[in-house]
């Protein structure tokens, strides 16, 4: 069994992880994590009494080959193997789910386990259009390229009243706002959603218009952003 295991969006949310999570982690031998020192706090912080080096660890990055080669290796020994993202859930936005498809690939039965995931929890509170949405990643860092593919999010977005989703480097938030605020039209909407799950937690939605009349700070923040034409 391959088993996707959540884990929190934020280190004093330990209640977002689901009680039955600790089974799968008791009935996995391997971890396949995408940072170990914060995969292995993580679990301890679970199951107190595991003894961490009676397991084994790989790193996934970007899933090299020797990285697939091992995993394939355990799958084919019949062994449990647990796949760990840095935040939120395997598979989503994360280099894990390259490990997923060879899972699949090789008939392996794959379990999702329920955790929080910070894209499904911004737009469950956006108000936005739920039954259409798309997660875009990162949008480009060069300012000309980001400024067409802030239109293209929200051109497309009115023709097919499409969420449009996207995340940005913690750093470069507010130079993205700044970007967001002067492309888009004014009726479009805007939702800020940072620091989910944490006491600091805010996420709002307000027309660019609205967005325009405050002072925003969002520096260094984690921070995920919805576009909804209007």
């Amino acid at each position: 069994m391959v088993y996707l295991i959540p884990i929190f969006l934020h280190e004093d949310a330990i209640e977002t992880i689901p009680a039955y999570i600790l089974d799968a982690v008791k009935q996995s031998t391997v971890f396949f994590v995408e940072n170990e020192k914060t995969a292995r706090r993580y679990l301890k912080r679970l199951w107190k009494e595991m003894v961490i080096d009676d397991y084994q660890w790989y790193t996934i990055h970007k899933a090299e080959d020797q990285v697939l080669q091992a995993f394939a290796k355990h799958v084919l020994l019949g062994q449990n193997i647990g796949i760990i993202s840095e935040a939120g859930c395997p598979g989503i936005a994360d280099p894990g789910q390259v490990l997923v498809n060879k899972a699949q690939q090789m008939g392996a039965p794959v379990k999702p386990l329920v955790g929080p995931s910070s894209i499904l929890l911004a737009l469950m509170a956006s108000g936005m259009n739920g039954q259409q949405f798309r997660f875009n990643g990162y949008l480009p860092v060069d300012n000309m390229e980001r400024k067409n593919a802030i239109k293209a999010l929200e051109a497309s977005s009115l023709k097919s009243n499409c969420t449009e989703i996207f995340i940005e480097t913690p750093y470069r938030n507010n130079p993205l706002i700044k970007e967001l605020l002067q492309t888009c039209k004014e009726t479009t909407l805007l939702c800020i959603a940072v620091d989910i799950t944490a006491p600091s937690e805010t996420i709002q939605t307000k027309t660019i218009k609205q967005w325009k009349q405050l002072n925003l700070d969002f520096h260094k923040r984690l921070a995920i952003f919805l576009l909804l034409g209007g």
